[in-house]
């Protein structure tokens, strides 16, 4: 069961994970923060919309940096200037001398990879000022790409149910070069939470769908973006059931495809 809740993904530079990191946009407070590191939750992922993480995570890493990763977004991801004044903004907000990851934030819309912040990624991962780096991006087949013939160190990937497609676009070229994977929308922006018309059986959990993510061997860490403590507990408890079963996989799978539609 330790191999199930945690790893030590080779973008975090072996440090040992919980592997459902944090993410505070969707408005959990400091309570709930707390309680998810009590229990163990070590990965943290931190943007402008921090909520409760901010002051929690500030005395995390003031108290036991080793123990705590971070992944922070570039805030303005087009140019170089751009990337590499986010990161300094970033290490300042939260009295650090480093980021784990420096991720370019949706690849392709809200950020380029261009010759220009491919170079100042570089230069902070040399500088030491970030650990690793990496992108989110919706485009699979170019995800695929960047997998197979970049210098990042992370994707940060759309896989779920219904959109299982990183399977086939991602997946293969990962396991070639073998940047980590970290997996979001596991809910699939809540689609999964709910029965499509014609369906029967019961709907998938939040726990289901982060069950469902961390069964592949692809997948070293997925992201929960709970609103309260009551939904990161349950987020937890479920994950303690272990990996599907292969019954469970073939059932959430047909209703990912429903869903799909």
């Amino acid at each position: 069961m330790d191999d199930w809740l945690h790893r030590a993904p080779a973008a975090f530079h072996q440090k040992r994970l919980f592997r459902l990191g944090l993410a505070a946009n969707y408005g959990i407070d400091e309570d709930g923060v707390r309680a998810a590191m009590d229990r163990g939750v070590n990965l943290f992922f931190w943007t402008l919309r921090a909520g409760g993480l901010r002051s929690p995570l500030r005395e995390a890493l003031q108290q036991r940096r080793d123990r705590v990763a971070v992944v922070g977004v570039a805030q303005v991801g087009w140019f170089g200037w751009g990337v590499r004044r986010g990161a300094e903004k970033l290490l300042r907000e939260l009295g650090t001398d480093h980021l784990d990851v420096y991720l370019l934030g949706w690849l392709g819309a809200g950020s380029a990879w261009t010759s220009a912040t491919e170079r100042e990624m570089l230069h902070l991962r040399e500088s030491g000022k970030v650990r690793a780096i990496g992108v989110s991006i919706h485009d699979r087949p170019r995800a695929g790409g960047l997998a197979a013939s970049s210098p990042l160190d992370l994707l940060m990937i759309r896989y779920n149910a219904a959109h299982p497609g990183a399977e086939r676009d991602i997946f293969p070229h990962v396991r070639d070069r073998k940047p980590s994977v970290l997996a979001y929308t596991a809910t699939a922006w809540r689609r999964l939470l709910k029965k499509p018309k014609g369906w029967d059986g019961p709907a998938m959990t939040a726990g289901d769908c982060y069950r469902f993510q961390l069964s592949n061997p692809n997948v070293d860490l997925a992201l929960t973006g709970p609103k309260s403590r009551a939904e990161v507990e349950a987020n937890l408890d479920a994950l303690a059931k272990g990996p599907l079963t292969p019954e469970e996989e073939a059932s959430m799978r047909e209703f990912g495809r429903a869903v799909h539609g």
